[in-house]
């Protein structure tokens, strides 16, 4: 469990990071290199793909960070947790849950849903 909470914190690290070239060094440590991204707002696939996509969601809600409200349940090669985008302390602007398909240490495929987003 411990390895799994430690990739979905490098995961949340990969949407907060607004340095390109950081960021894109997260992304090929935390993705396979045809991994895939879906959610409600888009699909994408591989490096290039999750990150333009990232850069994208950083674009539009800039100022507000990612978090892992709590620890990730996890089996076979299966994860799941919630996250939050906000301002660190306040409520957040919006709230989603992720399923992610792991494959050797890396996440493989993302499933996002969104629960709250902003109004």
């Amino acid at each position: 469990m411990t390895d799994v909470r430690a990739l979905v914190e490098q995961y949340i690290a990969v949407w907060n990071e607004s340095d390109a070239g950081k960021r894109r060094a997260l992304v090929a440590d935390v993705f396979t290199a045809d991994a895939g991204y879906t959610d409600p707002l888009g699909a994408v696939r591989g490096h290039d793909g999750i990150d333009q996509f990232v850069a994208g969601a950083q674009q539009q809600f800039g100022g507000l960070t990612f978090s892992l409200p709590a620890d990730p349940d996890a089996h076979h090669h299966l994860a799941r947790f919630q996250w939050y985008l906000g301002t660190p302390g306040a409520e957040p602007v919006a709230i989603g849950f992720d399923v992610v398909e792991l494959e050797d240490g890396k996440i493989a495929e993302v499933h996002g849903f969104l629960d709250k987003l902003p109004g």
